[in-house]
Protein backbone atom coordinates (compact mmCIF):
# COMPACT_ATOMS: atom_id res chain seq x y z
CA UNK A 1 0.00 0.00 0.00
CA UNK A 2 2.78 2.39 0.96
CA UNK A 3 4.59 1.66 -2.33
CA UNK A 4 1.43 2.40 -4.32
CA UNK A 5 1.00 5.78 -2.58
CA UNK A 6 4.66 6.69 -3.17
CA UNK A 7 4.42 5.74 -6.86
CA UNK A 8 1.28 7.86 -7.31
CA UNK A 9 2.85 10.86 -5.58
CA UNK A 10 5.97 10.48 -7.74
CA UNK A 11 3.87 10.34 -10.94
CA UNK A 12 1.87 13.37 -9.82
CA UNK A 13 5.05 15.31 -9.03
CA UNK A 14 6.50 14.51 -12.45
CA UNK A 15 3.29 15.62 -14.14
CA UNK A 16 3.12 18.93 -12.28
CA UNK A 17 6.78 19.75 -12.95
CA UNK A 18 6.37 19.02 -16.70
CA UNK A 19 5.27 22.52 -17.68
CA UNK A 20 3.26 25.61 -16.88
CA UNK A 21 0.46 25.50 -19.47
CA UNK A 22 -0.97 22.03 -18.96
CA UNK A 23 -4.67 21.57 -18.35
CA UNK A 24 -6.00 20.34 -15.03
CA UNK A 25 -9.50 18.94 -14.60
CA UNK A 26 -11.67 17.74 -11.71
CA UNK A 27 -14.19 14.98 -12.31
CA UNK A 28 -16.87 12.88 -10.68
CA UNK A 29 -17.91 9.44 -11.91
CA UNK A 30 -21.72 9.48 -11.97
CA UNK A 31 -21.84 5.65 -11.81
CA UNK A 32 -20.09 5.77 -8.42
CA UNK A 33 -22.43 8.55 -7.34
CA UNK A 34 -25.38 6.23 -8.10
CA UNK A 35 -24.03 3.75 -5.51
CA UNK A 36 -23.49 6.53 -2.89
CA UNK A 37 -19.73 6.16 -3.37
CA UNK A 38 -17.93 9.45 -2.86
CA UNK A 39 -15.41 10.01 -5.62
CA UNK A 40 -13.16 12.67 -7.05
CA UNK A 41 -10.79 12.48 -9.98
CA UNK A 42 -7.93 14.75 -10.94
CA UNK A 43 -6.66 14.67 -14.50
CA UNK A 44 -3.46 16.47 -15.45
CA UNK A 45 -2.24 17.23 -18.96
CA UNK A 46 1.28 15.87 -19.44
CA UNK A 47 1.76 16.77 -23.11
CA UNK A 48 -0.38 17.68 -26.11
CA UNK A 49 -1.82 14.14 -26.37
CA UNK A 50 -1.03 12.65 -22.94
CA UNK A 51 -2.76 12.95 -19.55
CA UNK A 52 -2.59 11.35 -16.11
CA UNK A 53 -5.98 10.58 -14.54
CA UNK A 54 -6.11 9.87 -10.78
CA UNK A 55 -9.60 8.91 -9.56
CA UNK A 56 -10.16 8.06 -5.89
CA UNK A 57 -13.37 6.63 -4.42
CA UNK A 58 -14.65 5.93 -0.92
CA UNK A 59 -17.82 4.33 0.42
CA UNK A 60 -18.01 4.17 4.25
CA UNK A 61 -21.72 3.38 4.50
CA UNK A 62 -23.24 0.32 6.16
CA UNK A 63 -26.92 0.03 5.28
CA UNK A 64 -29.54 -0.77 7.92
CA UNK A 65 -30.60 -4.06 6.30
CA UNK A 66 -27.13 -5.58 6.74
CA UNK A 67 -25.89 -4.87 3.22
CA UNK A 68 -22.36 -3.55 2.92
CA UNK A 69 -20.53 -1.96 0.02
CA UNK A 70 -17.74 -0.41 2.06
CA UNK A 71 -14.56 0.26 0.12
CA UNK A 72 -11.95 2.76 -0.92
CA UNK A 73 -9.94 2.58 -4.10
CA UNK A 74 -7.61 4.36 -6.46
CA UNK A 75 -7.14 3.73 -10.19
CA UNK A 76 -4.46 5.94 -11.78
CA UNK A 77 -4.38 5.86 -15.56
CA UNK A 78 -2.04 7.20 -18.25
CA UNK A 79 -4.03 8.23 -21.33
CA UNK A 80 -3.17 8.83 -24.97
CA UNK A 81 -5.65 11.09 -26.79
CA UNK A 82 -6.03 10.70 -30.56
CA UNK A 83 -7.02 14.36 -31.11
CA UNK A 84 -5.54 16.37 -28.23
CA UNK A 85 -5.73 16.13 -24.44
CA UNK A 86 -9.27 16.20 -23.03
CA UNK A 87 -10.90 16.00 -26.50
CA UNK A 88 -12.63 13.07 -28.19
CA UNK A 89 -11.26 9.50 -28.11
CA UNK A 90 -8.50 8.11 -25.90
CA UNK A 91 -6.92 4.82 -24.87
CA UNK A 92 -5.41 4.27 -21.46
CA UNK A 93 -3.43 1.96 -19.24
CA UNK A 94 -4.49 1.84 -15.59
CA UNK A 95 -3.48 0.26 -12.32
CA UNK A 96 -5.80 -0.21 -9.37
CA UNK A 97 -5.81 -0.89 -5.65
CA UNK A 98 -8.81 -1.17 -3.32
CA UNK A 99 -9.74 -2.32 0.18
CA UNK A 100 -13.28 -3.70 0.53
CA UNK A 101 -15.85 -5.03 3.01
CA UNK A 102 -18.93 -6.17 1.09
CA UNK A 103 -21.85 -8.52 1.73
CA UNK A 104 -25.59 -9.03 1.87
CA UNK A 105 -26.12 -8.28 -1.84
CA UNK A 106 -27.79 -10.39 -4.54
CA UNK A 107 -25.49 -12.92 -6.19
CA UNK A 108 -23.66 -10.77 -8.77
CA UNK A 109 -20.17 -10.74 -7.38
CA UNK A 110 -16.89 -11.60 -9.08
CA UNK A 111 -15.75 -13.17 -5.80
CA UNK A 112 -18.59 -15.58 -5.12
CA UNK A 113 -22.00 -16.73 -6.22
CA UNK A 114 -23.18 -16.62 -2.58
CA UNK A 115 -22.80 -12.90 -1.83
CA UNK A 116 -26.30 -12.56 -0.36
CA UNK A 117 -25.53 -14.73 2.67
CA UNK A 118 -21.82 -14.03 3.15
CA UNK A 119 -19.45 -11.12 3.64
CA UNK A 120 -16.03 -10.62 2.08
CA UNK A 121 -13.30 -8.38 3.44
CA UNK A 122 -9.92 -7.85 1.82
CA UNK A 123 -8.01 -6.01 -0.87
CA UNK A 124 -7.30 -6.19 -4.58
CA UNK A 125 -4.70 -4.89 -6.99
CA UNK A 126 -4.01 -5.15 -10.69
CA UNK A 127 -4.17 -3.27 -13.95
CA UNK A 128 -5.76 -3.06 -17.35
CA UNK A 129 -6.46 -1.16 -20.54
CA UNK A 130 -9.31 1.20 -21.33
CA UNK A 131 -10.92 3.15 -24.13
CA UNK A 132 -13.05 6.26 -23.77
CA UNK A 133 -14.49 9.37 -25.32
CA UNK A 134 -14.96 12.94 -24.07
CA UNK A 135 -17.63 15.35 -25.30
CA UNK A 136 -17.10 19.08 -24.66
CA UNK A 137 -20.30 20.68 -23.36
CA UNK A 138 -19.02 24.22 -22.75
CA UNK A 139 -15.62 25.87 -22.42
CA UNK A 140 -14.90 24.29 -19.02
CA UNK A 141 -17.45 21.43 -18.86
CA UNK A 142 -17.29 17.96 -20.44
CA UNK A 143 -18.86 14.52 -20.20
CA UNK A 144 -16.64 11.47 -20.55
CA UNK A 145 -17.33 7.75 -20.85
CA UNK A 146 -14.78 5.01 -20.40
CA UNK A 147 -14.66 1.20 -20.11
CA UNK A 148 -11.72 -1.01 -19.28
CA UNK A 149 -10.69 -4.64 -19.03
CA UNK A 150 -7.82 -6.17 -17.16
CA UNK A 151 -6.63 -8.23 -14.22
CA UNK A 152 -7.10 -8.09 -10.46
CA UNK A 153 -5.57 -10.25 -7.75
CA UNK A 154 -8.12 -10.43 -4.93
CA UNK A 155 -7.14 -11.43 -1.38
CA UNK A 156 -10.06 -11.82 1.03
CA UNK A 157 -11.50 -13.31 4.20
CA UNK A 158 -14.96 -14.89 4.00
CA UNK A 159 -17.52 -14.53 6.80
CA UNK A 160 -20.80 -16.50 7.20
CA UNK A 161 -23.17 -13.53 7.03
CA UNK A 162 -23.18 -9.81 6.32
CA UNK A 163 -22.89 -8.90 10.02
CA UNK A 164 -21.05 -11.92 11.53
CA UNK A 165 -17.51 -11.67 12.80
CA UNK A 166 -16.30 -15.31 12.72
CA UNK A 167 -14.02 -15.88 9.73
CA UNK A 168 -14.77 -19.00 7.66
CA UNK A 169 -11.70 -18.93 5.42
CA UNK A 170 -8.89 -16.90 3.90
CA UNK A 171 -8.52 -17.08 0.14
CA UNK A 172 -7.37 -15.33 -3.01
CA UNK A 173 -8.54 -15.24 -6.60
CA UNK A 174 -7.25 -14.06 -9.94
CA UNK A 175 -9.84 -12.15 -11.93
CA UNK A 176 -9.81 -11.28 -15.64
CA UNK A 177 -12.61 -9.14 -17.04
CA UNK A 178 -14.10 -5.64 -16.76
CA UNK A 179 -12.06 -3.45 -14.40
CA UNK A 180 -13.42 -0.01 -15.17
CA UNK A 181 -16.65 1.76 -16.13
CA UNK A 182 -17.27 5.48 -15.93
CA UNK A 183 -19.60 8.23 -17.01
CA UNK A 184 -17.91 11.32 -15.61
CA UNK A 185 -18.85 14.97 -15.33
CA UNK A 186 -15.69 17.06 -15.80
CA UNK A 187 -14.76 20.63 -14.91
CA UNK A 188 -11.55 21.92 -16.53
CA UNK A 189 -9.77 24.26 -14.10
CA UNK A 190 -7.19 25.63 -16.54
Amino acid sequence: MKKVAILILFMLGCAISEGHAQKVALKSNLLYDATTTMNLGLEIGLARKWTLDIPVNYNPWKLSDGKRLRHWGIQPEVRYWFCESFRRMFVGMHGHYADFNVGGWPDWSFISDNMQHTRYQGYLYGGGFSVGYSWILKKRWSIETSVGVGYAHIVYDKYPCATCGTRLKESSKNYFGPTKASVSLIYVIK
